[in-house]
């Protein structure tokens, strides 16, 4: 057993050893290597990757269609990733080069560079009321603010403000579907699926904030 050991451990030393390879390294190159060559062939029904931010890193993911996923740094990224295995498909691997886009559209924004997203939806993850009332809230422009009466009615029933603000609670793709500008008919914040610092954040980066806005 001991002598099986020995010469296991003195095969891995010497692969680490060739050309001054580092094996752990070369495997994680491989590994993306692989993922990259399955976005290629349209093997993978999911692509996914993480992007810098002021709030942290945000899970992105995206289908064919477009992104269907951003997720703030407040959760379980790997327990995303299996609703979205479930629900979308298994076929998921991380891909920096199908994520670029989206990386460099939030850079842009967080930077204060740009104001319109152009980047692909796939809502597929909302249905009915919800995804009309995610559909209206992606048309509020930069710097302005809407109500919660404002995008139901947008939606088709100016009554069920409750119901657009549990829609916009469990908005899966936030920033680039700005709930973060829509509010309370008063002038209060309202909530936020990412906090409300988040989201005083958000609209303090877009000048659409009053002095002292009440939560």
């Amino acid at each position: 057993m001991q002598q099986r050991f020995d010469e296991g451990a003195a095969r891995l030393e010497s692969l680490k050893e060739l050309g001054g390879v580092d094996v752990e390294a070369r495997s994680r190159r491989l590994a993306r290597l692989v993922a990259e060559r399955a976005v290629e062939e349209g093997l993978a029904d999911v692509t996914y990757g993480l992007v810098d931010s002021p709030f942290g890193p945000l899970l992105v993911a995206l289908t064919p269609r477009g992104l269907i996923k951003l997720h703030y740094p407040n959760g379980d990224f790997d327990r995303e990733l299996e609703g979205l295995a479930s629900k979308v498909s298994p076929r998921i691997v991380q891909s920096a080069k199908s994520t670029e886009d989206v990386r460099r559209q939030l850079d842009e924004y967080f930077d204060g560079r740009r104001k319109r997203f152009d980047i692909p939806l796939d809502l597929q993850l909302t249905a009915g009321f919800s995804k009309r009332v995610l559909t209206a809230t992606a048309r509020i422009p930069f710097g302005s603010m809407a109500t919660y009466r404002d995008v139901a009615g947008r939606a088709g029933n100016p009554l069920a403000t409750r119901a657009a603000g549990n829609a916009l609670g469990s908005n899966p793709v936030p920033i680039v579907v700005p709930c973060h500008r829509v509010v309370r008919t008063g002038g209060g914040l309202g909530g936020y699926t990412g906090g409300l610092d988040r989201k005083r954040r958000l609209l303090e980066l877009e000048g659409a904030l009053g002095p002292h806005p009440r939560p």
